[in-house]
C-alpha cells in the first residue's frame, strides 16, 4: 500500500491558501491512482513543531544510555518524524514564500528530520524519494525578473532537500498570487491567472505521475 506524506505550512486555512489548494489537487490526483493508499497529513501551521533546541541537537552525539531526560524526549520526537518520513513512498510539501523564504514551521520540520548519517549523504534513507514542493509566492522571482536574486525558497529547498538529503525534488510554482488583491499589480492579473491555471494542471499531472512511479517501483 503506497503512502503519501503531505505537509502544509501556509498560515491561511483551506481555499484561502494558494499552496494548500494546489497541494490538495495533487493529493486528489494521487488518491485517484491509489484509492486504497494512505495519506499521512501534517498541518505545520495549525500544529507547529517546537524548534530544534540544544537537547534535540546534542542528543544526536550522545549514546542512548547517557542522554538526559530532556535529550531523550527531544530525540524521540525527531525519530518519530524521521520514521514517519522514511515510511512514505512520496512526499508533498506546501511551501509558500514568506519574507523571501519558507515558513519557520517548515524550517523546523526540516531541522528535525535532517539527521547526519541517516537522512543525509550517499547512504541517506530518503535518497531518491520523490518530493513535490508547491512553492507559491505573491510576486515573481523567476530568472530574469527584478527580484530573481531574492528567491530563497526553491534555491534553499533544492540544496538542503535535493542535494544534501537526496530527495528527487520537483516544484510547482503558482506565482503572482497577490496580483488580484494588490492594485499596484493589477496589470499582472492575466499572467497570474495563467500561472494559477498551470499550477493546478501541473498538480494533477504530477500527482498522477508520482503515483504511477511509486506503483511501478
Amino acid at each position: 500500500m503506497a503512502t503519501l506524506l503531505h505537509l502544509d505550512s501556509s498560515l491561511h486555512p483551506g481555499s484561502d491558501s494558494k499552496s494548500r489548494t494546489v497541494a490538495q489537487a495533487f493529493r486528489d490526483a494521487w488518491r485517484e491512482q491509489h484509492p486504497g493508499g494512505e495519506v499521512v497529513y501534517r498541518d505545520l501551521a495549525a500544529d507547529p513543531l517546537p524548534h530544534l533546541d540544544v537537547h534535540g541537537f546534542s542528543a544526536t552525539f550522545a549514546d542512548d544510555d547517557s542522554r538526559t531526560p530532556e535529550q531523550a524526549a527531544a530525540f524521540a520526537r525527531r525519530l518519530t518524524l524521521i520514521e514517519e518520513l522514511e515510511r512514505a513512498d512520496a512526499v508533498l510539501l506546501g511551501a509558500p514564500m514568506y519574507n523571501f523564504t519558507i515558513p519557520s514551521t517548515l524550517k523546523s520540520w526540516i531541522d528535525h528530520v535532517l539527521l547526519v548519517e541517516r537522512t543525509t549523504g550517499d547512504s541517506s534513507s530518503v535518497k531518491g524519494l520523490p518530493l513535490t514542493v508547491v512553492a507559491s509566492r505573491g510576486g515573481s522571482y523567476a530568472p530574469g525578473t527584478p527580484r530573481e536574486s531574492s528567491e530563497y525558497v526553491q534555491n534553499y529547498l533544492r540544496s538542503i532537500l535535493g542535494e544534501y538529503m537526496g530527495f528527487d525534488i520537483d516544484f510547482i510554482v503558482p506565482e503572482l498570487t497577490a496580483a488580484a488583491s494588490n492594485p499596484a499589480m493589477a496589470e499582472l492579473i492575466p499572467l497570474a491567472e495563467v500561472s494559477w491555471t498551470r499550477a493546478l494542471e501541473d498538480a494533477v499531472t504530477k500527482g498522477k505521475e508520482v503515483a504511477q512511479r511509486v506503483a511501478a517501483a
